[in-house]
């Protein structure tokens, strides 16, 4: 793909990802009831209730409640068929709860739903944070000092994550403290299986090489599982990052399964058509590498390639999930039916990161 072609694609993801709708006829709900309820469980709540969408989503529908007095946003189970383990809503809130007391970054939560009966699936509450999302890696609106500025907050948000004694803040039970990239695997292959739609050689391959080959975990953290510069919103006018949304796929794990995640944007993103980093006010990935490693503690990080492998296998799996739900009828998006060639593409790049690796 160009880079014209790149950038046309993200303008594109921006404008269909950007704003709030009409809610879809599919995730319609009860609003009286929602409104009860919120009487009932979030302190302050006052209507009249105002329910829009949120343009944004591949899996938990998410709304926009605004009232005279405040916004709030409320993350939902899609309706119909889904698949084992996913749209956890209660595990989101369960994260950003015991966050939000430590000054991470996070939204203020106001109360999880767990009863099917209020609006047909479990959803959560929590505060709507003002601010930008930055959906174009290469940052063009923006001067090389606050590019350079804005990565360094991404990179330093993670790393403070990374740092959060879990055990200390309650998050002991959030998910097994080791042996994550194997689990990892197994769960993506497993929802990769269940999502197939054709045939793909470099999958079956990644399948057989990546469990035999998994490096060995030296440190446990909260991982966030989908970080990246979109799924966080920065201050209105200063480079510093005022929440981390969209905690589905959190759990405890590696930590390393999440930086590399954010490195994957020098060698397959926008990030990657850029021909002189620093002159743009980015860091290089080897930069990218010694900041991270100087705020979490490390000498440095082994099994790139193999963690780039993991990366994009890991994507192949969560594309394929949302071609299961345009199977299964249950897509959240617009573009959900266009995955498939990003699907064999990103296996093809996976296979090659694992040749890279001694496949």
């Amino acid at each position: 793909m160009s880079v014209t072609a790149d950038l046309a694609a993200e303008q594109a993801r921006e404008q269909a990802n950007t704003g709030t709708k009409d809610v879809a006829e599919s995730h319609r709900f009860d609003e009286a009831a929602l409104d009860a309820w919120m009487k009932a469980n979030v302190e302050g709540y006052q209507g009249p209730l105002t329910v829009r969408q949120f343009k944004g989503g591949q899996s938990n529908p998410t709304y926009q409640l605004t009232t005279p007095g405040q916004k709030y946003v409320m993350r939902r189970k899609p309706p119909g068929k889904l698949l084992p383990s996913a749209h956890a809503v209660d595990r989101e809130f369960k994260v950003i709860s015991a966050l939000y007391p430590t000054g991470f970054p996070v939204a203020r939560p106001f109360a999880l739903c767990t009863d099917d009966g209020v609006i047909g699936t479990w959803f959560y509450i929590m505060e709507m944070v003002e601010g930008r999302i930055l959906w174009d890696q290469s940052l063009p609106q923006y001067a090389p000092a606050e590019r350079n500025a804005i990565f360094k907050a991404k990179i330093k948000t993670l790393a403070d994550l990374h740092n959060t004694d879990y055990v200390k803040v309650g998050l002991e039970d959030y998910g097994k403290p080791g042996n994550y990239m194997a689990r990892q695997v197994d769960r993506w292959t497993k929802q990769y299986k269940a999502s197939e739609t054709v045939h793909i050689p470099e999958v079956e391959r990644l399948i057989e090489w990546l469990p035999k080959t998994v490096p060995p975990q030296e440190r446990t953290s909260v991982v966030h599982g989908d970080y990246r510069l979109d799924n966080m919103i920065f201050h209105p006018t200063e480079s510093r990052v005022t929440a981390v949304l969209d905690w589905e796929l959190g759990t405890l794990g590696e930590p390393l399964a999440d930086f590399t995640y954010i490195l994957m944007n020098w060698v397959n993103g926008t990030i990657s058509t850029i021909p002189d980093l620093k002159a743009h006010g980015l860091p290089t990935m080897d930069e990218a590498v010694e900041y991270y490693c100087g705020l979490t503690g490390r000498s440095g990080i082994a099994d790139l390639n193999w963690f780039f492998a993991y990366n994009s296998f890991r994507l192949v799996g969560i594309l394929q999930g949302i071609l299961g739900r345009v199977r299964d009828g249950t897509a959240n998006h617009p573009d959900a039916a266009n995955m498939g060639p990003r699907v064999e593409a990103l296996s093809k790049l996976s296979w090659s990161y694992a040749q890279k690796a001694g496949a």
